[in-house]
């Protein structure tokens, strides 16, 4: 007797419950922006479509047994995707890239961070999953099925239609979508997680091909635009001013610009930033952007080192630690500069190891030359008072003049203190993040106060000129309803996202008394220019994307890795072009057709703009990953191949 058809085949219940729990994922625990009803009914569909592309495959196979095999599994592993990318977006507001997947051993070392993320209804994104487990277990005979081979082509090329149907409403959302995809917020709100996933596989096999078939041919064009838009070939008035001083390098740990000059519960935040914005002998920029992408401390280390941009997926550190670079260390090496970093933590998280060897870096002060206990750690390790201590008797035993770099701790999320270390009391709002990140911040201050004292008392400071940088934001976009509490702001726009991307950025140069407050819009990626103007040291012949932060002329727009970038009057997110004074939007205006030329069609002044940040980026990433850099000789004026 032939076997009934079942009259809801578990391949349709699994793609039902599967789409729905992913759309409330997508709507309701990713902070996605959305701008019209298109994009929330692209939203909405998406996640049935991949479903139903994943689940309806079962119906090729002809045992039941297999079947049902393979919907339980696929229903389980692909829970598992969808609670991985929620834990990784509540702390990096981002979605998980192939090459982080090949980091699994900095896992290792995130210890309590991760355990933050977690919530205990998150048990519920696996509720599906128990559910097509039960009925493929209990009810197959009901709930399988046996297709004829037209049956099965029938439901193939139905998950093709629809997957056509959901790629051309995308495009027309978003054209070129998949040619200008520096967002991954737009590839998963118009095309899916999933299928966002395999569009990664298929640019990480792309990327990772460019090294093999590179031949050097890329250099000329990227030296031309570099020579034609971004080099300056006038001296600022800084040039030299630092000459031959040792450059010391506080690489701040997730300090971001809005808490310097603040308060909180009545106290000020950061009391010794505050002073030294005041100070006669710093330069205290207030305008001053992170750059960073998937690789985020080691992100910006790569910018400052390199003025090159991080990649878009992944960490460079990581991804491509055995390139040839032309870095800060190498350059400052012929002017007999000795190199190090100093950090209190594992040498091999994010490869810094290797990373430092291709930088040319002389020394890797890791956690094996500090003394830590249960007493002077906390989170992530060494507290950052006793990491500066016992820090001063490497550098006074250095050859000078040195370049050094301090990559602190403490201030790292989820921003764990011991209570003896905190001077001011937590925030109090909905986010624990938010409310500890100020303690945080504080203890962070007070440890570079008492090394400004450290460096006096080694008789080192006069010689040198300090340099603290906030590496990257602490507090993203998740905990945005606390912060905006904080701010006294009914909300966080995108255009407040982009401004709670600044970082402070302090240079101070003892006894030259002429610093000031520089509100020039300006990022991480012009470190390498100006500490190489500030020493005195020409690079004309070198690659980069940054100007000197002191020049005029510069090229007057910054970056961000994701293809958002500001102006001195212009800010562009998320397709959107604002003010950048005042944050009202500005419209798009049809452009006017003139004698002998058609209209061009709606544009906004951020337009221009933006096609030279896609440029920019694009030729960064072709450095990256076609190491172009091992057919260039930066000790002639003509490349040559190696």
């Amino acid at each position: 007797m032939r076997k009934k058809q079942a009259r809801l085949p578990l391949y349709i219940i699994a793609s039902l419950l599967f789409g729905l729990k992913t759309y409330i994922v997508y709507r309701f625990m990713f902070n996605i922006e959305l701008e019209n009803r298109m994009q929330e009914f692209i939203l909405f569909v998406n996640p049935f479509v991949s479903a139903f592309l994943i689940f309806a495959l079962s119906v090729w196979f002809n045992k039941a047994s297999r079947q049902m095999k393979y919907l339980r599994y696929t229903a389980l592993l692909f829970s598992f995707v969808v609670f991985a990318n929620l834990v990784f977006y509540r702390q990096f507001t981002d979605f998980i890239t192939l090459p982080q997947l090949f980091m699994g051993s900095n896992m290792t070392d995130l210890g309590s961070s991760i355990l933050t993320l977690i919530k205990p209804y998150d048990i519920l994104l696996f509720a599906d999953a128990a559910i097509v487990w039960y009925l493929s277990k209990k009810k197959e005979s009901i709930v399988s099925v046996q297709y004829l081979k037209r049956g099965k082509a029938f439901a193939l090329s139905m998950s093709l239609l629809l997957l056509a149907g959901n790629f051309f409403l995308a495009e027309m959302e978003r054209p070129q979508l998949f040619t200008r995809a520096f967002d991954r917020e737009y590839l998963v709100k118009n095309i899916g997680l999933f299928n966002y996933h395999v569009y990664d596989l298929v640019v990480h096999s792309k990327a990772e091909s460019q090294r093999v078939f590179a031949d050097g041919n890329e250099i000329p064009e990227i030296q031309d635009y570099i020579k034609e838009n971004v080099m300056i070939t006038e001296k600022s008035d800084m040039f030299g001013v630092a000459e031959g001083k040792n450059v010391i390098f506080i690489n701040a740990e997730s300090i971001q610009g809005f808490v310097v000059g603040n308060e909180v519960n009545g106290e000020e935040v950061t009391p010794f930033l505050n002073k030294l914005v005041e100070d006669e002998d710093t330069y205290y920029f207030d305008n001053f952007f992170e750059q960073t992408g998937q690789g985020n401390t080691s992100d910006s280390e790569f910018l400052v080192e390199n003025s090159l941009y991080p990649l878009s997926r992944g960490a460079v550190f990581f991804t491509h630690g055995s390139n040839e670079y032309h870095a800060l260390p190498e350059i400052l090496e012929e002017e007999d500069y000795f190199s190090a970093v100093l950090h209190a933590n594992n040498k091999s998280f994010w490869n810094r190891d290797g990373m430092y060897r291709s930088l040319n870096l002389d020394y890797f002060y890791s956690e094996d030359a500090y003394e830590i206990t249960d007493e002077n750690s906390v989170g992530w390790g060494l507290k950052d008072k006793p990491y500066f201590e016992q820090s001063i008797k490497y550098l006074q035993a250095m050859e000078q003049p040195f370049y050094t770099k301090f990559i602190t701790l403490t201030n790292h999320f989820p921003f764990e203190m011991d209570e003896e270390d905190k001077s001011i009391e937590p925030y109090d709002s909905n986010s624990n993040t938010l409310n500890n990140y100020f303690p945080a911040v504080r203890y962070a201050d007070e440890a570079m106060e008492e090394f400004f004292d450290h460096l006096k008392q080694a008789g080192l400071y006069e010689d040198s000129i300090i340099i603290i940088m906030g590496d990257h934001i602490g507090i993203s976009a998740n905990h945005n309803r606390a912060m905006s509490m904080y701010l006294d702001k009914e909300e966080i726009t995108p255009y407040d996202q982009v401004q709670l991307l600044k970082v402070p950025l302090f240079v101070h140069i003892p006894g030259h008394g002429e610093g000031e407050t520089i509100s020039t819009v300006s990022g991480q990626i012009d470190l390498k220019p100006t500490i190489l103007s500030l020493l005195g040291i020409e690079h004309t012949n070198d690659i980069y994307f940054g100007n000197d932060l002191f020049a005029e002329n510069r090229k007057g727009y910054i970056a961000l890795r994701n293809g958002d970038f500001i102006t001195d009057d212009y800010l562009s997110t998320v397709g959107m072009c604002y003010d950048v004074d005042t944050g009202e939007l500005i419209d798009a205006e049809e452009e006017e057709a003139t004698e002998g030329e058609p209209a061009t069609g709606a544009s906004t002044p951020c337009d221009e703009i933006k096609e030279k940040v896609e440029l920019e980026l694009g030729y960064s990433d072709d450095i990256i990953y076609g190491d172009l850099f091992r057919f260039v000789d930066f000790t002639e004026e003509k490349q040559v191949e190696k």
